[in-house]
């Protein structure tokens, strides 16, 4: 099992940026793939992102491909989600995801708000 706890998030205006962070423990934090979600009111659980347990590839959605950057830091068992030209769109509870199996996500922080507005 992996504990994963969510900080960063806040409130930003459109075209602002946010930082993430997601601080791992539990199972060795290279044995595991990471991934950012959101879920915006109303809506459905949607993936953001995701990174390797090397740290080399990683993947986007296509609504946040080219604004949103992951990353891994293997010394702090922590992970990253560099948010930048946010918008309104983007508003929503960011939600870590450590990987048991691959395209399995099954442990999960608690989640942090990330508001965009004019």
């Amino acid at each position: 099992q992996v504990h994963l706890a969510e900080s960063g998030g806040g409130s930003v205006q459109i075209g602002g940026s946010l930082s993430l962070s997601c601080a791992a423990s539990g199972r060795p934090f290279s044995t595991y793939a990471m991934g950012w979600f959101r879920q915006a009111p109303g809506k459905e659980r949607e993936f953001v992102a995701t990174i390797n347990r090397s740290g080399i590839n990683t993947s986007y959605a296509d609504s946040v491909k080219g604004r949103f950057t992951i990353s891994r830091d293997k010394t702090k068992n922590w992970v990253h989600l560099q948010m930048n030209n946010l918008k309104p769109e983007d508003t929503a509870i960011y939600y870590c995801a450590a990987e048991s199996r691959p395209g399995q996500f099954d442990s999960w922080g608690q989640g942090t708000q990330v508001t965009v507005s004019s």
